[in-house]
């Protein structure tokens, strides 16, 4: 099975989607990993519980065909999911005080600038986002539910952990002192990476995931978390379903011991 964790140069756990290995799909669907039985357990770390998100298409080729296209479909899939039955399944990891329930997409951007090369690191993303949100007015100001998701075209590679997008994860999220939340989703342009699933369906997959942990564990490690098979997502990586129009993965449910 794909590693399905890197460690941050602080130490801390940043949890990636692993890349899809075949013999990942042989068992059912809806069954558990193989070892230990999975139990998220929580680490009275902060959750989002009204998740607001923003994203951001970074480069100039989102502008053009065919991936303008794709990043409407992107905003689209939120503008449902975040309302959906998904969120619904996100309310079992409530605690007192803290209630999971339905969020909003809270705008777009798409920025030709600063300028993309073949491989950016995953410092420099968050150098972006302190930017931007600093000095870009269309950027909301970050809160306790606020989500930043960041969306790379295809022929960029991200370097995070000592790893790289297609060659060991394909996606990722992660926090900024604990007080800027946001997501990495590389274009899935590999066969690691598409999970024999088109490359739109792959990426309403893989953004599924990283919602779904990022609600849960904000920072990662802190909240709902199995120090043995990872986060809501990891347990499930590339078990897919559909949602209305779209691909979403499963998530892990304690109460229901499967992947639902």
């Amino acid at each position: 099975m794909a590693e399905k964790f890197r460690i941050s140069a602080a130490g801390d756990p940043i949890r990636i989607v692993p890349l899809f290995v075949p013999s990942e799909m042989a068992g059912t669907a809806h069954g558990a990993p193989a070892g230990p039985p999975p139990q998220l357990t929580y680490r009275n770390g902060p959750l989002v519980t009204a998740a607001e998100i923003f994203t951001i298409f970074w480069g100039a080729s989102w502008n053009q065909p065919p991936l303008n296209a794709m990043a409407q479909t992107v905003n689209q899939f939120f503008d449902f999911i975040l309302t959906s039955a998904l969120m619904d399944q996100m309310a079992e990891y409530s605690v007192p005080g803290k209630t999971i329930g339905h969020g909003k997409r809270t705008g777009t951007i798409t920025l030709a600038s600063p300028a993309l090369h073949t491989s950016i690191t995953d410092r420099a993303i968050q150098h972006m986002l302190h930017q931007e949100i600093s000095s870009n007015a269309a950027f909301p100001q970050p809160n306790a539910n606020s989500i930043y998701f960041v969306y790379l075209p295809a022929g960029v590679r991200v370097v995070q952990g000592g790893g790289s997008s297609c060659q060991a994860f394909c996606g990722y999220h992660s926090d900024i002192t604990g007080q800027i939340y946001y997501a990495v989703l590389p274009y899935p342009g590999c066969l690691g990476c598409a999970g024999g699933l088109t490359a739109i369906q792959a990426l309403t997959s893989t953004t599924s995931h990283e919602l779904c942990e990022a609600i849960t564990d904000p920072i990662p490690g802190q909240g709902w978390y199995d120090d043995a098979n990872g986060e809501i997502g990891d347990i499930c990586a590339w078990k897919s379903k559909t949602l209305g129009n779209y691909s979403v993965q499963l998530e892990w449910s304690n109460k229901q011991n499967a992947c639902v």
